[in-house]
């Protein structure tokens, strides 16, 4: 079935989209995000041209009106109505809403995916599922939504409204949505990380530790050897995964973490390169400017402005 085909009992897809839009509006009146039930977030932003730094959880995210880019090293992928992103491990990523206004805000509901709900789906559905690629591991994606995952999220966003239905019925309904993207275009993605990529999986470890220890000098050779893996398999591993390199994505998590230092608890630059592992306060701002667009300091200031304003 291709993204355009409803069957007869479905909405149209433009009366679905209208439908979410209009409850993620609803439930969330003015522009932020709003976690409506566990693992269930809601976002509308009615201005375009803001980078925003995060690290996404595995999730499913599907936008009900407007679009949005995300750049992860130095890939770019776009999604809007007609298409959803999947991340399948923790990833620091620059995401941008590209198509908004106060008249029709970017609106989007996002789902967190949990690897045990993953992974027994994987066990009850057996054979039925295709063959997962090893190949296909890179753990971010975007695909064409179709009539099925829209429907889906539509009931889940529905019963959001419910809370006594949705203690009783949404667990179905985020099952139906897990098998639907396992047997979707990049299922063998979701596939092959949920086999090899739960807490356990030497990938998920190595995000852990990087996670911890963002602040200390990295040793690859150490970190290969803790995960039982050679130097060279750990690294080109990762960076399949990720599509980073671990020093690339410890100097990430280093340069979001200084500016948040720097936004809430007011440190300077050199106080917040130094927390966050930099003993060179200059090559700290260099890397800043690199990844942020200005340095530290104008760049916390604009930020506290549009806060403001």
């Amino acid at each position: 079935m291709t993204a355009s085909t409803f069957h007869p009992h479905l909405l149209t897809r433009q009366d679905a989209l209208d439908e979410l839009a209009s409850r993620i509006a609803f439930g969330l009146r003015e522009d932020g995000v709003l976690e409506v039930q566990p693992g269930v977030f809601f976002y509308r932003i009615s201005t375009t041209g803001e980078p925003v730094h995060i690290v996404l959880e595995p999730s499913f995210c599907t936008i009900a009106q407007g679009a949005k880019e995300t750049l992860i090293a130095n890939e770019i992928l776009r999604y809007d109505p007609a298409h959803y992103l999947i991340t399948t491990t923790q990833l620091p990523m620059v995401g941008e809403v590209v198509d908004a206004s106060s008249d029709r805000p970017f609106l989007g509901v996002r789902l967190a995916l949990d690897p045990q709900l993953v992974t027994m789906m994987m066990v009850e559905a057996g054979g039925i599922l295709p063959q997962g690629d090893r190949a296909a591991i890179k753990a971010m994606q975007v695909s064409p939504l179709d009539a099925e995952l829209l429907d889906a999220i539509l009931r889940l966003v529905r019963l959001t409204e419910s809370p006594v239905d949705y203690g009783v019925l949404a667990p179905l309904v985020i099952r139906e949505i897990v098998y639907r993207l396992l047997k979707g275009a990049h299922g063998s993605r979701l596939q092959y990380l949920a086999r090899v990529g739960g807490q356990s999986h030497r990938m998920a470890q190595a995000i852990e530790l990087l996670q911890e220890r963002f602040n200390q000098p990295i040793c690859i050779n150490a970190i290969a050897q803790e995960l039982g893996m050679s130097t060279s398999g750990f690294h080109a591993h990762f960076k399949a995964t990720t599509a980073m390199s671990p020093l690339q994505f410890q100097k990430q998590l280093r340069l979001q973490e200084a500016r948040r230092l720097m936004l809430s608890e007011y440190l300077d630059a050199a106080e917040a390169g130094s927390r966050v592992g930099y003993d060179d306060a200059s090559h700290f701002s260099r890397e800043y400017k690199r990844h942020f667009g200005a340095p530290p300091m104008r760049d916390v200031e604009r930020l506290r402005r549009l806060v403001a304003e």
